[in-house]
């Protein structure tokens, strides 16, 4: 079918990790520090919260309080019914990089995944873990040797998808009833993983770079491919079901009813995107609804 974008907003610096939650799609804005909330029509743009250190990954208690990821000093908050934000989780002394995005499921356990290493720095690349935090906030490690886990999602029969964007693939597991992971597998792979240590080279070395992404209702998983600019639907065994090509780049994105929305910005460098207003968010009609 055709993918006719629409721009539902735009004007700022580097928008992530967005949510549909009670008919608004919920992002961040990484180098304004704000969370904000806006209609499927652009209409009703609403500041929910400010994280001083760079907020990324977004999620709902079962009780509806929001958790949001602060990446740069690797916690994450919870905002309370008074709008007040508190520590829900420190991951100082178990992430390797910036925090990065996050899942919530349905009993408050998040999951989340950090860099790895300085990305912005320059450093070469390094391996990152993947963390649950349960309700009251302890923090446990799950899965080591993951290259930049980026999105995560579960899937309806149970599995636990993690996005590796240096990793040329999507790991699957098995999510336990006791928040364990399980049967380590590839879900999709797109070529073999980059040898090169340097960003540079191993983004040269990328056929994919999976950032962020959604599942639709039929099983297929909607990825924003950080280094080729489009949106493909993948689904297990790695087959591209589907792709749009917005004209720019994409990094995140997320399924509200048949709308695809899409985090759009020239680049992800944080020295080019954080003095200027260039991201926006793109929306996309799309045959399979959210999951």
């Amino acid at each position: 079918m055709t993918h006719a974008a629409t721009t539902v907003l735009d004007g700022f610096s580097f928008t992530e990790a967005p949510r549909w939650h009670e008919d608004r799609l919920w992002f961040s804005d990484f180098y304004t520090s704000e969370v904000n909330s806006v209609r499927a029509d652009g209409t009703g743009l609403r500041l929910e919260a400010t994280v001083e250190q760079q907020p990324s990954g977004l999620g709902w208690l079962p009780d509806g309080r929001l958790l949001i990821v602060s990446m740069r000093d690797r916690r994450i908050v919870r905002r309370e019914p008074d709008g007040s934000l508190v520590t829900h989780a420190d991951l100082g002394e178990h992430a390797t990089g910036h925090l990065n995005d996050m899942v919530v499921d349905d009993r408050g356990r998040a999951f989340v995944g950090n860099f790895g290493f300085d990305l912005m720095g320059g450093a070469p690349l390094a391996p990152a873990g993947l963390h649950r935090v349960d309700p009251d906030g302890t923090v446990t490690e799950l899965a080591t040797d993951l290259w930049f886990p980026n999105a995560i999602a579960i899937t309806a029969g149970g599995s636990l998808l993690v996005n590796e964007t240096f990793g040329n693939r999507i790991t699957a597991f098995d999510l336990t009833g006791d928040g364990q992971l399980t049967d380590r597998r590839v879900w999709a792979e797109f070529g073999p993983l980059p040898t090169d240590p340097s960003v540079t080279g191993a983004i040269a070395q990328l056929t994919v770079a999976p950032d962020g992404s959604c599942l639709d209702a039929e099983g297929g998983l909607w990825v924003a491919d950080a280094v080729g600019g489009r949106l493909i639907r993948v689904v297990e065994g790695g087959e591209i079901t589907d792709e749009i090509r917005p004209g720019i780049n994409v990094y995140a994105c997320a399924l509200g009813g048949s709308t695809l929305f899409a985090c759009a910005a020239p680049d992800f460098y944080e020295h080019a995107r954080r003095p200027v207003r260039e991201a926006s968010i793109l929306a996309f009609p799309v045959a399979v609804p959210h999951a």
